[in-house]
């Protein structure tokens, strides 16, 4: 498909590891369909007189670990000109991101394809939105109580506990009754009762990895993406070390995606990343889901390939309407 215009909004790319980034991959297969990218920037997003306007820069990408990018002159552009915008900017899910989501909906309405929906991105906490699908969960906590935190950790004994706007396994803390420490986390992590922070029972089930399963319009990727924590740590995130291995869904995985999938889907979420310990669901990832590289490398999935089929069934339809 030709003159097919994409932009993606995401952190800097000089500061990504280009054989892990999932973004990059996505670009890759844009690219190889003949697709004209412009690259933003938060900062490069605004919006004038209501309108949706971006300063971008046309970005070309190479699959290589020294050399993975180059710009072109900047462009000034309406962002509703452009057929579909990547929004992958990585957490914290902070008032800046909401006000990106405001600009990005604004594109929207202009007749760009937003993946994933602003509104939905704004209303899908990675965290709390598991509150939806509690049947596949483990017993699940989200206060900013220290006390109603102290008396989850002493029904469940061993929890983890976790901020609610941050990615990567960042502030994961593993706790029981005998660790003298336990307040101070719970202290830290809800400012002393100012912020909710989450608590869910602890899975043993991790030590066998913590499983990412790649979604694209609610279907899930044909094989599991289970990330091995290193030895004497218990987050499962590539960007804490832990090592990849590819394994098939088991019958309780599929459920799970039965469950969530037509869900994210109906709300407008192309791509998604499910979390998975054991049995249990725990994220339900929509802001920048990462695992595309590795489940290529390991088990040749292209789920950047399936994405870019779901953004042209979408852009083709949306363009016969126009």
């Amino acid at each position: 498909m030709s003159n097919f215009s994409l932009g993606v909004v995401m952190d800097p790319i000089d500061t990504i590891v280009p054989a892990k980034d999932s973004t990059l991959a996505m670009l890759l297969a844009a690219q190889e369909r003949g697709y004209e990218i412009l690259y933003f920037e938060q900062a490069d997003l605004r919006i004038s007189d209501g309108e949706p306007w971006g300063t971008g820069r046309p970005l070309q990408v190479r699959d290589s670990a020294d050399d993975w990018h180059e710009f072109g002159d900047l462009v000034d552009i309406c962002l509703g000109e452009l057929d579909v915008i990547l929004m992958r900017k990585d957490p914290p899910f902070d008032t800046e991101y909401i006000y990106s989501t405001y600009i990005l909906e604004r594109a929207e309405l202009a007749g760009a394809l937003i993946v994933n929906r602003p509104a939905s991105l704004r209303d899908i906490n990675e965290k709390v939105f598991t509150a939806w699908f509690a049947d596949c969960c483990p017993e699940t906590l989200v206060t900013r109580s220290i006390e109603q935190m102290r008396s989850f950790m002493r029904t469940h004994g061993k929890i983890v506990v976790k901020p609610l706007d941050s990615m990567g396994g960042h502030s994961i803390f593993v706790i029981d009754e005998t660790d003298n420490n336990a307040n101070v986390v719970f202290e830290t992590l809800t400012d002393y009762g100012a912020r909710s922070a989450m608590a869910q029972r602890y899975i043993p089930e991790i030590t066998a990895g913590d499983k990412r399963i790649l979604l694209v319009d609610g279907e899930p990727a044909p094989s599991v993406l289970a990330r091995i924590p290193l030895a004497g740590d218990n987050r499962g995130n590539f960007v804490a070390g832990a090592r990849a291995e590819v394994r098939p869904l088991t019958e309780q995985d599929r459920r799970i995606c039965d469950r969530v999938g037509p869900i994210l889907k109906d709300r407008g979420i192309i791509f998604a990343g499910l979390d998975i310990i054991g049995d249990y669901l725990t994220e339900i990832n929509v802001t920048s889901p990462t695992g595309i590289r590795e489940l290529v490398k390991l088990a040749d999935i292209d789920m950047a390939a399936k994405l870019m089929n779901a953004i042209e069934a979408r852009v083709g339809t949306g363009r016969a309407r126009r």
